[in-house]
């Protein structure tokens, strides 16, 4: 593995463009876009104040950049530098900005979520949208860019609204039977849209495209919920991750359990586990093709006991991602801070449980190969495929202290 220099960078703002051919890097208040393949500086743009935020369009020929503080937004060309946009929401403020899937139209949201507003970049046209909430995922768009799922809080009820991206208008408009919705998230083939209550109920409700409420799970009650949802990418299952340290799969068919994966403190049945890796053997290696610890079986995962008295306790499924080939899903149990658990999907049972020494910042597959990176916050990258484990020591001052993988290139 080859490593480049190391470039400078603020607030972890670093992104690939989606067709893999530059790199944006963001320092202080420039923005700096690298050629990926020989990283050499193909444009330097200065904006106004300190980015908070940078996202490239869906083509990669535009990127933007947000100042939360003063409220603006700055956009830049990459076949035009000397062409540039500016945005300012002025006093109703500004709390976040995204590209719509078009790459033609930024969404902002003010202060208090007191709306949403839709800038054009081609007619210079600004649309608004009223009574956003405030929530987990609040915000979503269909894989194909059709549509956009907007959830809203009126009257002190929760609804649903879906808008057609081609020119923003109302499609359907429908109420939710949540408590108080936290969060929806298209189906990949963007037929289903799921959502999810906040975690004092356990509810997922799962709507058409017309706003049909097609059904309605629940595990339990009277305890914390939901704590994450993630579609497979065939859209085949719905992962949903709890409180109570478990995963339940839902099938698209007739949206009932069909897996249930528990996160135990020890490991020890070997119809369950087919490796336990450990990388603690690996801590000085600086390169070691395929090599890992096999534990011999029970393993003992370390188990760190949340503090009852705190809100948002360190407990539960926090995170899910399914790899790009359906075949395996990577999940991590907050109060098992230093594993990540790994799931084979067509034999739904555990493939492997990934122990580091400390406490996993976080993880992220391949675009293209059953292959997951993670980190933990020190100098080195950990890479796990089928085939066996990998600890690459990155040549770098100091420890990896952001909370995020990067990017994968789709090579």
């Amino acid at each position: 593995m080859n490593f480049s220099e190391v470039f400078k960078q603020s607030n972890q703002l670093c992104k690939v463009s989606p067709d893999g051919k530059y790199l944006a890097t963001c320092v202080q208040y420039r923005l700096v876009v690298r050629d990926v393949s020989t990283l050499q500086i193909m444009h330097l743009y200065t904006c106004l104040d300190q980015i908070s935020h940078m996202e490239w369009s869906s083509d990669s020929l535009f990127i933007l950049c947000a100042m939360y503080k003063r409220g603006l937004v700055q956009v830049w060309s990459l076949e035009q530098p000397d062409w540039h946009c500016k945005i300012d929401e002025g006093s109703i403020g500004l709390v976040s900005s995204r590209w719509s899937p078009d790459g033609r139209h930024i969404l902002n949201t003010t202060e208090f979520h007191l709306r949403i507003t839709v800038w054009s970049l081609c007619t210079k046209a600004v649309s608004y949208i009223k009574y956003p909430k405030a929530c987990q995922k609040g915000i979503d768009f269909s894989r194909d860019g059709s549509y956009m799922a907007l959830a809203e809080r009126r009257d002190c009820k929760d609804f649903v609204s879906i808008f057609v991206c081609d020119d923003w208008h109302l499609l359907r408009h429908f109420e939710t039977e949540t408590q108080d919705l936290a969060g929806l998230e298209w189906s990949p083939n963007g037929c289903v849209l799921a959502v999810w209550d906040s975690c004092l109920e356990y509810k997922v409700l799962l709507y058409s495209l017309d706003g049909r409420l097609l059904s309605t799970y629940s595990a339990y009650e009277w305890s914390l919920g939901v704590k994450s949802v993630s579609w497979s990418p065939s859209s085949q299952f719905l992962a949903i991750g709890s409180y109570d340290e478990k995963v339940r799969i839902i099938n698209h068919i007739t949206w009932k359990k069909i897996a249930q994966f528990e996160h135990p403190a020890t490991v020890e049945s070997t119809k369950a586990v087919s490796q336990v890796t450990n990388f603690v053997s690996l801590i000085n290696s600086l390169l070691l093709p395929h090599l890992d610890e096999i534990c011999s079986l029970p393993v003992q995962i370390p188990v760190v006991k949340p503090d009852p008295d705190r809100a948002n306790p360190k407990i539960g499924v926090s995170v899910l991602a399914f790899s790009s080939d359906n075949h395996y899903l990577a999940t991590k149990n907050d109060n098992m801070a230093s594993a990540v658990w790994v799931w084979n999907m067509q034999k739904m049972s555990l493939e492997a449980v990934l122990e580091q020494t400390s406490a996993v910042r976080c993880f992220q597959w391949d675009p293209r190969h059953p292959r997951l990176a993670l980190c933990t916050g020190n100098t080195k990258l950990y890479l796990w495929s089928p085939g066996g484990c990998v600890a690459v020591q990155v040549p770098t001052e100091g420890n990896f202290l952001g909370t995020q993988c990067g990017s994968w290139l789709e090579v």
